[in-house]
């Protein structure tokens, strides 16, 4: 990957997505060494430090794919919580790991399957847990 942006996670997210990340389903799955890798270079902080620019876990994000210029609006979510809900995106899925912990205006260069990579850049947090004071969530 190129250069790496700072991300910030809180230390309920990091503690969640370990937890999911070493479950024996997820564990012997290379495709989430990515987000192993970002959960292990983030700056983990308590949620009431988050700024509100960040994308967290349920986070409500407008954010942009190149080279496509597509832009999405997507609910960054728990595996359990995509089943059969529209505008969600798992944080499993290879632009939802890319997405966590990225503030608006970072970009992130991201492997996708087939051995591409795509840009995804943060255009907007339209909601935020932290920021709207649900530091549980």
């Amino acid at each position: 990957m190129a250069t790496l942006p700072h991300i910030i996670v809180s230390n309920l997210d990091f503690t969640r997505l370990s937890s999911l990340l070493n479950s024996p389903s997820a564990s012997s799955l290379p495709e989430l060494d990515n987000l192993r890798e970002e959960l292990g270079r983030a700056d983990v902080v308590e949620p009431e430090e988050i700024p509100p620019t960040v994308a967290t876990m349920n986070s409500t994000i407008k954010f942009v794919i190149e080279p496509t210029g597509k832009e999405f609006e997507l609910t960054l979510s728990y595996p359990d919580d995509v089943q059969g809900q529209s505008g969600r995106i798992s944080v499993l899925a290879p632009v939802g790991s890319a997405l966590l912990g990225l503030s608006v205006g970072q970009e992130i260069e991201w492997p996708v399957p087939g051995g591409k990579k795509i840009h995804v850049r943060v255009l907007e947090i339209g909601y935020q847990p932290e920021r709207a004071g649900e530091f549980t969530r």
